[in-house]
């Protein structure tokens, strides 16, 4: 072969050579930043708040065509600390999970109820703020929150309190933060816990307690149903998707308390594929099926993701820890 023939044919080579190197490498990366298939990991059973902000994630995805297939799975126990403890221990099968969390995995980690936090897994973004709200029968004697609160001097054993999480949870924290400020001892507050809030519901409904703290986007679909009324939410002022909800603060209760949803990965995520999870998101929020999705739950757009999330979560743990002790469920 001529001198020349050969430097071509070698030069071909090292194209061709280049070319599939290339052609390997933007698969690889594509492969890596995959998000057309999620799973869902909830840390609760069915019914709760973190379940309707799942599957209302998954679905508006879907319906935005931004993702091909999304799954779900319950795994409730010790708090959210069961699902925790799984999606660390399980980290390496965990590439396309998201689990959806809240303020709770500060205050329980906080609390106690479980050793990780949430430095243990890999943020990457709030998406929503819901407010507390607190619900009650059809048919129950009292119409507005101080009506509730006049009875409740009477006599605190009384008025039980339902919660579709563990004592000293966010559901808890906020009947007690509005119960001290409302000038009587958050301690005397009898608060019976729930896995999850159908069974909180169902309690409310026979009477098994008298008032329900929950999430105002679950209040307000609980209460499409006829069944239960919303005395009062802890927004600074009453909501678009339901003005004829007082507020706690216009009823002289200067309660006001926003709680985060959001979504975590498996621990040492790769940072491109956490990136393209939070753009995902993002994304999803620009979307007019995000648009219905979010105002049906009465939800507020709260988007924060990877460092910005981060830094959030932080400064929110210094928060809670302050409030938890002002209320005694945490040694100063």
């Amino acid at each position: 072969m001529p001198i020349l023939s050969k430097s071509i044919h070698s030069c071909f080579n090292r194209i061709k050579t280049s070319i599939c190197a290339l052609t390997l490498a933007l698969s690889f990366n594509s492969y890596a930043t995959d998000t057309s298939d999620i799973h869902f990991l909830v840390p609760g059973g069915a019914g709760g708040g973190w379940d309707s902000t799942a599957r209302a994630t998954g679905a508006t995805l879907k319906e935005a065509g931004l993702a091909d297939k999304v799954s779900y799975q319950n795994l409730s126990g010790g708090g959210g600390g069961k699902a925790i403890a799984y999606l660390i221990e399980t980290a390496k099968k965990q590439q396309n999970t998201l689990m959806v969390n809240s303020t709770p995995i500060v205050i329980r980690s906080l609390a106690g109820v479980f050793p990780q936090t949430y430095r243990d897994l890999t943020p990457i973004a709030a998406i929503i703020a819901d407010y507390g709200a607190f619900i009650v029968k059809n048919d129950a004697p009292y119409k507005d929150w101080n009506q509730l609160i006049t009875e409740y001097k009477k006599s605190p054993a009384k008025i039980k309190f339902a919660g579709g999480s563990t004592r000293g949870s966010m559901d808890h924290l906020i009947a007690a933060a509005a119960v001290q400020n409302a000038g009587l001892n958050p301690r005397q507050l009898r608060y019976i816990p729930y896995d999850a809030g159908a069974k909180a519901m169902a309690s409310l409904l026979s009477g098994e307690t008298q008032v329900l703290s929950t999430g105002f986007g679950e209040a307000l679909e609980l209460a499409k149903s006829g069944q239960v009324r919303i005395l009062a939410i802890t927004a600074p002022e009453r909501l678009k998707a339901a003005p004829d909800v007082p507020t706690l603060k216009e009823m002289g209760n200067p309660t006001v308390f926003a709680n985060w949803r959001g979504f975590f990965a498996a621990p040492n995520l790769a940072k491109p594929k956490a990136e393209a999870f939070a753009k995902l998101l993002a994304e999803m929020q620009q979307s007019t099926a995000w648009n219905t999705t979010r105002d049906r739950y009465g939800w507020i757009d709260n988007y924060k993701a990877n460092d910005e999330f981060i830094a959030f979560l932080d400064e929110q743990e210094k928060t809670m820890k302050a409030l938890m002790q002002s209320l005694g469920f945490l040694k100063k």
